[in-house]
């Protein structure tokens, strides 16, 4: 269970108080954009007990995530979200733009945050501020398990809503992956603006 014993251990070492969590989510799928989300949470006894429940969005239904989503808001010093569409991740790559998604989160939080935990093994040194790659950190810091449910629960809405624009594909049942029933959407009406070209099954094979 995540808790804040990373956020706690760079607060002693360097004597920071406004450390934020960053989490993605998209960075697999076919479709959608990639949305990313940094949370700075308050370093108190009390927090934990704010957000219990709250870890590594993955492990929770959706449901779950949606009451977690604005409990989170409610007790987070600040928090920021980020995005990135489809037609950008096909123009630069996928992991450019999830750094690009991840920046726009960094740069909306107020106060501005002194160290970043980021889940993953992903570097961020355009943002000039402290940071540490966490692999699994979405597991075990409460501030990046609050960024991945924030980010997971905006993408989730951002397909829903694709959905209707686009009913053939079934975006609001698998939120763009690459499931058997969207594989076979694909090859039988083709891609649409909202899938991410340059991913296979999509981009078309080399001659």
């Amino acid at each position: 269970m995540a808790d804040l014993a990373l956020e706690t251990a760079v607060s002693q070492q360097h004597h920071f108080t406004l450390i934020a969590g960053i989490d993605e989510a998209g960075r697999g799928a076919l479709a959608g954009p990639v949305v990313a989300a940094a949370v700075i949470l308050p370093l108190n006894d009390s927090i934990a007990a704010q957000l219990l429940g709250v870890n590594d969005s993955k492990q929770l239904t959706a449901a779950r995530r949606e009451a977690l989503f604005d409990r989170i808001c409610q007790h987070a010093l600040a928090f920021g979200i980020g995005l990135e569409p489809a037609a950008v991740i096909d123009q630069i790559g996928i992991l450019p733009a999830n750094k690009l998604a991840m920046g726009t989160a960094v740069a909306q939080l107020t106060p501005r945050p002194e160290f970043l935990l980021i889940d993953g093994r992903i570097r961020l040194p355009q943002l000039n501020i402290p940071q540490t790659a966490v692999v699994r950190g979405d597991s075990q810091s409460l501030s990046i398990a609050a960024a991945s449910i924030l980010a997971k629960v905006t993408r989730d809405r951002l397909m829903v809503e694709l959905d209707r624009h686009y009913p053939a594909y079934g975006f609001a049942q698998h939120k763009g992956y690459g499931t058997e029933f969207h594989r076979a959407a694909i090859a039988q009406f083709g891609p649409c603006p909202e899938h991410r070209h340059s991913f296979a099954p999509i981009r078309p094979p080399l001659l």
